[in-house]
C-alpha cells in the first residue's frame, strides 16, 4: 500500500488545488459573521454597574431588536417564562457564591411569534485579586437544533416539567401572602414542604444577629429550643448559610452530621436523606436560609440544585415583600392607634366598654372610631363612625374629622349642629372620601339620649329586664356628602336610657359579612346582646369574637358599650322633653313618633295609643289656640302602680274650659277625649303661661324570669 500525505496525496507529489466553493472568500468572513452563521452571540456582563452588553447576535436569539434592550439583564425577561428566568438566575448565582470560574444552564426562550426556542448560556467569570466577581464574558447560543430528538431533550424537558410546575405552584401560593405570617403559613401548612420536591422543610430569618426559627414542617419530631433561636455561627447549617451566603448540598443524613457535629443529639428527629440547606437573599442581602430535606439520600444532579436556588429565590423575594408589609402595617396601625382615643374618660353614673379591631386585608387598617366626650352641663358625647377605604389615607382623614367633632361637641352644640359642623370641615378636606357617623348627647343624670346620626346605624338600647330595641332615629346623607348635595341637615332624635340599661353604638364591620343581608347580622347582634354576660367588658369581648373574629370578617370594626348604672337608694323618672313650633306643620308628627318610641321603651303596651291621642288633642289645642308653639313633656313614675303624666305647656294664661258640644258641632270635643282616655287630667299656671297634664295608670311590667330565654 502506497503511502500517503496527511491530506491523501503521495509523498512529495505535489499539491493540487481543489475547487472549494467559496474557498476564496474565506479570508473576508469576520469573527462576528462567523458566530452569526452558528446563531451564537456574545455578552459582556458588568456586576458592579449591572449592565450587561448584549450584541446584535445575542439579540438575535434573544429575538430582540435593539430598542427592545436597554442594557439591564432584566430586558430579557421579556422573552423568558418565569421559571426559565429563576432557573438562570439561579445557575448565575449558584456559581458566584460558589467561587466558581465558568457557569452554564439550558433555557427556553419565547420568539415574538410565540414559538419556543431553546437557549444555552455559558459564562467565564472574573474576580479581582480579593476573589470578588466584578465581570462574566460568555456567549449565548441558539440550541434547539443541538438538542432535537436527543435524550438529552428528552431528559431535559422532563427535568424542566416537573421543575416549571414546582416553581409556578410556590410562585402562585405565595402571590397570595402578604404578610411573613402569610408566608409562613404557607410554607408550613398542608403540602408546603412537597411544592419544593421535600419531605420537611425548615424556615428562618435573620433578626439582629440572631438567626430565629419561624416555620418547621416534616420534621420527625418538635424542633429543639436551642435551634429554634440561636445565635449566628457556623455550627448550624442555617445559621452557617446565612454568614456564608453559601448553598450546600448533602447526600445523606450522615454527611449532615459530620458537617455540624451539633446536631448529633437531634439525630433521630432530622430525615435520613439529603439535604438542601440554602441561604435567602433578596437585593444582595440575606434575610433567612431555607432547609429542604429529603427521606431518601441522593447526590443533587445539577438541575436539582438549580430547581432549589430557583425556589430559594421565590421564596427570599415573598419574604422581603412580606417584612416590607408587616413594616409598612405596623407604621400604619401605629399610626391609627395615635389616633384613637388613648383613654376613655371616667362617666359619673355610666361604665364604658370600647373594642376596636383592624381589617384583616390589606394593612390592617381603616377608618372607623369611636370617642367618648365629655361636656358641659355634665352631659357626655358619644361618638362611632366609619370613614369610607380601608388604607393609611383613610386613618389619616378619621384622625383629622374624630378631632373636628370632638372639638364642636365640647363647645356644646346640638348633636344636629355637630354633624352639620363635621361634614363641612370633611368637605372641605376635598378628600374625595365620605363618612358615616351617629352622635349621641347623653344626660345620665335623667337618662335622656338626643341622637343624630348620618347614614349609620342608630344605636341599640338591652334593659335589664333582656329587651332589646334598635329604636327608629331619623338621619341624614353621610358626612361630606351631606354638604355636596346640599342636603346637610341631620334631624335629632330623643330616646331614653334606663337606669341598668345598655346602650350599644357599633360601625358595620359588627354585622356585615360578605354574601349575606345586614339585616340578618342585625338580629344577631341584638340576640347576642340579649343573651349575653352582665359583665360589660365581658359582653363586649364576647360580642367582638362571636361576631367579628370567628365569622372572619374582612371589615374593621368599632364597638361602644355605655350602661347608665342605678343610683342605690333614688328611683330615677324616665322623661322625654319635646318642642313643637308653631311654623312647623311636621312638627306634631315627629313628637307623636317619639312619643310612641319612648312608650313602647316603657312597655306602655296597648295604652301607648290612648296617650298618643290625647297627647295630639292637647298639642292641636296648643297650636290652634295660642300664638306660640308647645313644649312636651312626657314622664314615667316607677309606682307601684306606674304611671305615666302627659304635659303641654304653652304661653298663654288663658285656661282652658271643658263644653260639651252638640251633635252637630265640628269643634269642642279635645279635652273631653282627654278626660275619658286618662284616668285623671287638669290644668295649672306656669309662669307666664299654663300646662295641660293628664296621667294614666300603666300595667306593671313583666320582668324576664331569671334564666329565660
Amino acid at each position: 500500500m502506497t503511502p500517503r500525505g496527511r491530506h491523501g496525496t503521495p509523498p512529495g507529489a505535489p499539491n493540487e488545488q481543489r475547487d472549494v466553493p467559496g474557498a476564496a472568500g474565506l479570508d473576508h468572513i469576520g469573527l462576528r459573521e462567523r458566530l452569526a452563521l452558528n446563531r451564537t452571540g456574545t455578552f459582556d456582563w458588568d456586576l458592579d454597574r449591572g449592565i450587561m452588553e448584549l450584541d446584535p447576535n445575542g439579540l438575535e436569539v434573544f429575538d430582540l431588536r435593539p430598542e427592545e434592550y436597554d442594557g439591564s439583564p432584566m430586558s430579557l425577561a421579556a422573552r423568558m417564562p418565569p421559571e426559565e428566568a429563576y432557573r438562570l438566575d439561579a445557575a448565575v448565582t449558584q456559581a458566584l457564591q460558589e467561587g466558581a470560574a465558568t457557569y452554564g444552564a439550558y433555557f427556553r426562550v419565547h420568539c415574538r411569534d410565540g414559538t419556543p426556542r431553546w437557549t444555552h448560556s455559558q459564562g467565564r467569570i472574573l474576580a479581582d485579586e480579593h476573589g470578588r466577581s466584578y465581570r462574566i464574558i460568555g456567549i449565548v447560543r441558539e440550541a434547539t437544533t443541538e438538542l432535537a430528538d436527543s435524550a438529552l431533550l428528552r431528559s431535559l424537558q422532563e427535568n424542566r416539567q416537573r421543575q416549571t410546575v414546582m416553581v409556578q405552584q410556590t410562585t402562585a401560593a405565595l402571590a397570595r401572602a402578604l404578610s411573613v405570617e402569610d408566608v409562613t403559613r404557607v410554607l408550613a401548612g398542608p403540602g408546603g414542604a412537597r411544592r419544593f420536591g421535600a419531605d420537611a422543610l425548615i424556615l428562618g430569618l435573620v433578626d439582629k444577629g440572631r438567626f430565629d426559627v419561624i416555620a418547621a414542617t416534616g420534621l420527625l419530631g418538635e424542633a429543639p429550643e436551642e435551634l429554634m433561636h440561636s445565635r449566628l455561627d457556623t455550627s448550624l447549617p442555617l445559621a452557617n448559610a446565612v454568614l456564608t451566603r453559601r448553598p450546600c448540598f448533602l447526600a445523606s443524613r450522615a454527611e449532615l452530621i459530620a458537617r455540624y457535629p451539633r446536631l448529633r443529639p437531634y439525630t433521630d428527629r432530622i430525615p435520613l436523606g439529603s439535604a438542601a440547606i440554602l441561604p435567602l437573599v433578596a437585593q444582595d442581602r440575606v434575610i433567612g436560609a431555607l432547609a429542604l430535606l429529603h427521606v431518601e439520600p441522593k447526590a443533587h444532579s445539577a438541575e436539582d440544585r438549580n430547581l432549589a436556588l430557583a425556589l430559594a429565590g421565590v421564596v427570599a423575594q415573598s419574604l422581603q415583600r412580606a417584612m416590607l408589609f408587616d413594616q409598612e402595617r405596623e407604621f400604619a396601625t401605629g399610626l391609627q392607634a395615635a389616633m384613637l382615643p388613648r383613654r376613655v374618660p371616667d362617666i359619673s353614673g355610666a361604665e364604658v366598654a370600647v373594642r376596636y379591631h383592624a381589617a384583616r386585608t390589606g394593612r390592617d387598617i381603616g377608618g372607623d372610631w369611636y370617642d367618648v366626650i365629655p361636656l358641659p352641663q355634665g352631659r357626655t358625647g358619644l361618638v362611632v363612625g366609619d370613614v369610607q377605604g380601608h388604607d393609611t389615607h383613610a386613618a389619616a382623614v378619621m384622625g383629622q374629622l374624630r378631632i373636628a367633632l370632638r372639638a364642636y361637641a365640647t363647645e356644646g352644640h346640638t348633636p344636629e349642629t355637630v354633624l352639620v359642623r363635621a361634614s363641612r370641615f370633611l368637605a372641605d378636606l376635598e378628600t374625595n372620601r365620605f363618612a358615616t357617623c351617629t352622635y349621641i348627647q347623653a344626660d345620665l343624670e335623667s337618662g335622656a339620649l338626643y341622637v343624630a346620626r348620618a347614614g349609620h346605624l342608630g344605636p341599640l338600647i338591652g334593659d335589664a329586664a333582656g329587651h332589646v330595641d334598635w329604636p327608629p332615629v331619623r338621619g341624614g346623607l353621610p358626612l361630606g356628602l351631606a354638604t355636596a348635595f346640599g342636603h346637610d341637615h341631620f334631624p335629632e332624635t330623643q330616646l331614653f336610657l334606663e337606669p341598668d340599661s345598655t346602650l350599644l353604638l357599633c360601625t358595620d364591620g359588627l354585622v356585615e359579612q360578605p354574601g349575606q343581608d345586614i339585616s340578618a347580622g342585625i338580629e344577631a347582634l341584638g340576640a347576642a346582646v340579649r343573651e349575653g354576660p352582665a359583665d360589660l367588658e365581658s359582653l363586649a369581648d364576647q360580642l367582638s369574637d362571636t361576631l367579628w373574629a370567628k365569622p372572619g370578617s374582612d371589615d374593621d370594626m368599632a364597638l361602644l358599650l355605655l350602661r347608665r348604672l342605678p343610683c342605690p337608694g333614688t328611683t330615677t323618672t324616665p322623661r322625654l322633653r319635646l318642642r313643637v313650633h308653631q311654623a312647623d306643620p311636621g312638627g306634631a308628627a315627629e313628637v307623636r313618633c317619639a312619643l310612641r318610641r319612648a312608650l313602647d321603651q316603657w312597655r306602655a303596651g296597648a295604652l301607648a295609643y290612648d296617650i298618643e291621642i290625647a297627647a295630639t288633642e292637647l298639642i292641636t289645642n296648643a297650636l290652634t289656640h295660642t300664638d306660640s308653639g308647645a313644649q312636651v313633656c312626657m314622664e314615667l313614675s316607677p309606682g307601684p302602680p306606674r304611671r305615666i303624666r302627659l304635659e303641654v305647656e304653652d304661653r298663654s294664661s288663658q285656661m282652658p274650659r271643658r263644653r260639651d258640644p252638640g251633635e252637630t258641632a265640628t269643634s269642642g270635643r279635645g279635652l273631653m277625649l282627654v278626660e275619658a282616655l286618662s284616668d285623671r287630667w287638669g290644668a295649672e299656671p306656669r309662669g307666664s303661661g299654663k300646662a295641660l297634664w293628664c296621667e294614666f295608670d300603666a300595667p306593671e311590667e313583666e320582668r324576664k324570669p331569671t334564666g329565660a330565654e
